[in-house]
């Protein structure tokens, strides 16, 4: 679900970024990640943490709907937070996130909203001068195509770090994710991932029920995100390229990814959590472009089907589309060879049947408890504790589980999972600033070279 979607209108920044500056590619093959353990931590290496009651300071970058929101979450999961700095690349955002905080936090908001002027950052530099102004957490929630530069700026200058998902749209920034990732471990840093489902309580209990043997052997599992066509803007009057396809943002793969990567990667990662997070050896998968039409949506194709095949020859499904006036579907189906589970957060579904039929589990627990609250309270609780979660692993792990797919479907070749890891492909502008931007062709399966 995509929560980045806010109104836009305003005047921009004029930083410029290079590509160089802009992702560092990091380690070697033999450093990618190849299963789905955890990271390793020196015995020696911590961090200083927060004394209990110290005010944390928290920066966000990225100042969108879904920006926003996790301010918010992370204002109140903790009262000893205060939000003091905040950027972005356009004036409007800055502007609408800070009012929306403001209002939600209520009578809090004096004591915890305390974003002076000259805290306010624009322009595509402004993440790093958020970084720099004193902060203790830095929220990422800004493009995915800027996530890496990002959160590698924020682990070099010693922050915990919430990172919305995905973590990067290309191979290369995932690699450098991984390394970041890494170095967060080394230095007792948070780094949490917006895999959200992940504390959804229904979705907690039921996968704890499969891992634990309630469907028997799990022999595959299909999951789902089709829905319709995420908004466009038309271009306004003093628009540049950049700019253009910036408030377009899900529309064009180097800024999101392809909706397989910046939407449905939630299923994707269900799917991973179904199968106790094993990783495939490699991925076919089909692709295309039926229905988007016109520049505002850019080069995405609207629907894909993935087939992942693992160790053992079993393969697991994912399929999304969006296309409007189809039917939506938002569930994962799981397989067991004692019976098959339904699993959808939205309706909310949670269920167990044998292979009569017969239900044998169904979650019964609260279901009130906002999955995007609960992660940010795990979160800082883990700060105070001086045990920092870090799953960037495991969310570098489903991110590219999401570019395979995209790189096969584009491509139309079988994509393995070395070679997803090691392509070379990098989609972000090598020169990124306000002004003209060619459009990226739409890929098309069988011509387009894999990189």
């Amino acid at each position: 679900m995509n929560m980045n979607q806010s109104r836009e209108s305003g005047r921009t920044g004029g930083d410029a970024l290079t590509r160089r500056e802009f992702v560092r590619v990091a380690g070697a093959a033999a450093t990618l990640p190849v299963m789905a353990g955890g990271l390793l931590v020196p015995s020696h290496a911590r961090a200083a943490q927060p004394e209990a009651g110290k005010k944390l300071r928290i920066g966000l970058i990225g100042c969108g709907g879904r920006g926003t929101g996790a301010a918010t979450q992370a204002l109140k999961a903790d009262k000893d937070t205060v939000l003091v700095a905040m950027g972005d690349v356009f004036d409007d955002r800055l502007k609408s996130s800070l009012k929306g905080i403001t209002e939600e936090m209520g009578d809090k908001a004096a004591a915890q909203v305390q974003v002076a002027e000259d805290k306010r950052f624009l322009g595509f530099d402004s993440y790093q001068k958020v970084i720099d102004s004193g902060v203790d957490v830095v929220l990422l929630t800004s493009y995915p195509a800027f996530r890496p530069a990002h959160l590698r700026a924020a682990v070099e200058a010693g922050k915990h770090v919430f990172a919305e998902k995905p973590l990067a749209v290309d191979a290369p920034g995932l690699r450098s994710v991984v390394e970041s990732a890494r170095k967060a471990k080394e230095k007792n840093l948070g780094l949490l991932v917006g895999f959200c489902w992940r504390y959804n309580d229904g979705m907690k209990a039921t996968f704890g029920e499969i891992a634990n043997g309630g469907l028997g052997e799990v022999v595959t599992a299909h999951t789902t995100y089709h829905t319709s066509t995420l908004g466009k803007r038309p271009r306004q009057p003093g628009w540049s390229d950049t700019e253009f396809q910036l408030r377009n943002w899900w529309h064009f793969t180097w800024v999101s990814g392809d909706h397989i990567v910046e939407q449905a990667v939630h299923s994707i990662d269900r799917l991973s959590w179904a199968l106790g997070d094993r990783l495939p050896q490699k991925v076919i998968c089909l692709g295309g472009r039926a229905a988007r039409n016109g520049p505002e949506h850019g080069n995405v194709f609207d629907h894909f089907a993935a087939v992942y095949e693992y160790e053992g020859g079993m393969r697991a499904f994912h399929t999304t589309r969006q296309i409007d006036a189809c039917p939506n579907d938002n569930t994962d189906y799981v397989y067991g060879l004692k019976g098959s589970a339904t699993i959808n957060g939205w309706v909310p579904t949670y269920q167990i049947k044998d292979r009569s039929g017969k239900e044998t589990w169904k979650y019964t627990g609260p279901n009130d408890r906002d999955m995007y609250q609960n992660e940010h309270d795990e979160f800082f609780k883990s700060i105070r504790a001086g045990t920092p979660i870090n799953d960037g692993e495991r969310g570098a792990n489903s991110t590219m589980l999401a570019l395979m797919a995209r790189m096969a479907a584009y491509t139309g070749q079988t994509i393995s999972w070395k070679q997803a890891w090691e392509s070379k492909e990098s989609l972000v502008p090598e020169h990124l600033e306000m002004g003209p931007l060619p459009t990226p062709e739409v890929a098309v399966p069988g011509k387009t070279k894999f990189a």
